[in-house]
């Protein structure tokens, strides 16, 4: 009798054990935290971004935006939910203006003292209290050398015949406008509304050559050939060149934009602690050498510039001759000031 219970036991719990396992399972598997980061396109490693995934547990979702006044309307038109987002400098006195991102904890940012500042153009929260400098790069041109083989470094080209049609401008105001001010050798910060007409006056002049004001496709449109000269980011260009030996990289001697991108905490943000981890997982200085390598811009990480290749340093994306980079300006938040800039880019768009 004895032995018969044993066994019905026994069968019951033979039986119960799927259930009970999956019952199990169920309780261990806890939903994984999501971090939500707003950021410009191909600008972290995807390798990298599954390590952190991995090390932290959790999702890493980007979202992508083009140019830092699309990123500030989509903020301030009440659009919400990301944790990080990576702006540039010039970009910060209006979040803060706005209030839409939140101080940071150094304490929970045990590599910060890997960022060296002395690298970076003036930047308007050096204290780091809202933003950690990420990468620091400029606005330049490519050209395919076997279109133009013997192209001046000069913002000049965008007038070039042999491009009619086949080139484009950067979708972005301050970039393209900050462009034609330097031909015409103002600051690419003026506020001179005689200098700003004048740069109007040129952009509508060059808006006759182009194919397009383009944020995105310019780089597979230089790569394919449909492209002969674009106006992009020297990361993107770098990125393309490593690829096409027909690229030629072209720093205008006028100058150029030199910019700095950050990384603060977007107001609401729901995973304090897991931003926190993911900024100070970008200032590990073997990740921000591995990060800088794959993006083809100059993370400002002392440990990291000392583990990338020397060769990477002296590409022309990523290193200005001294009287060049004298010549060279970050862009300024420009307060009220920015209306006028919104009038004659207005008037370019509209072509008129």
């Amino acid at each position: 009798m004895l032995c018969s219970i044993r066994r019905w036991v026994l069968g019951l719990l033979v039986l119960a054990m799927p259930a009970l396992a999956l019952m199990l399972g169920l309780g261990a598997c806890k939903p994984r935290p999501t971090l939500r980061v707003l950021t410009w396109a191909d600008y972290v490693d995807p390798e990298l971004l599954r390590r952190f995934e991995q090390r932290h547990q959790c999702r890493v979702l980007l979202d992508v935006f083009d140019s830092n006044e699309a990123m500030l309307a989509r903020l301030k038109a009440g659009q919400r939910g990301h944790d990080v987002i990576l702006p540039s400098a010039y970009a910060l006195p209006a979040l803060l203006a706005d209030d839409l991102i939140e101080p940071l904890d150094h304490a929970l940012l045990p590599h910060l003292g890997e960022v060296d500042l002395s690298l970076l153009p003036k930047l308007p929260d050096p204290p780091m209290r809202h933003a950690v400098p990420y990468t620091l790069g400029y606005a330049m041109l490519a050209v395919d050398a076997q279109a133009l083989p013997d192209a001046q470094p000069t913002w000049q080209l965008m007038a070039d015949p042999r491009v009619q049609g086949r080139c484009t401008l950067l979708d972005d105001m301050r970039e393209t406008m900050g462009a034609a001010l330097k031909t015409l050798g103002f600051s690419l910060n003026s506020r001179d509304e005689a200098q700003l007409a004048a740069a109007g006056e040129l952009l509508l002049q060059w808006r006759g050559q182009i194919a397009k004001f383009e944020n995105e496709a310019y780089k597979a449109g230089i790569d394919s050939g449909e492209f002969k000269l674009v106006h992009g980011y020297s990361g993107d260009l770098w990125q393309v060149a490593q690829q096409n030996p027909r690229l030629r990289l072209i720093l205008p001697r006028e100058g150029l934009s030199m910019n700095c991108d950050e990384m603060v905490l977007a107001r609401g943000c729901t995973q304090r602690a897991l931003a926190h981890a993911f900024i100070d997982f970008l200032l590990e200085p073997e990740v921000s050498a591995q990060n800088m390598q794959f993006m083809g811009y100059v993370c400002p990480n002392k440990g990291g510039l000392k583990l990338v290749a020397p060769a990477f340093l002296k590409h022309p994306a990523l290193s200005l001759e001294p009287a060049l980079r004298a010549r060279c300006e970050a862009i300024e938040d420009l307060g009220p000031d920015l209306q006028k800039y919104n009038r004659v880019w207005e008037r370019v768009k509209a072509g008129r």
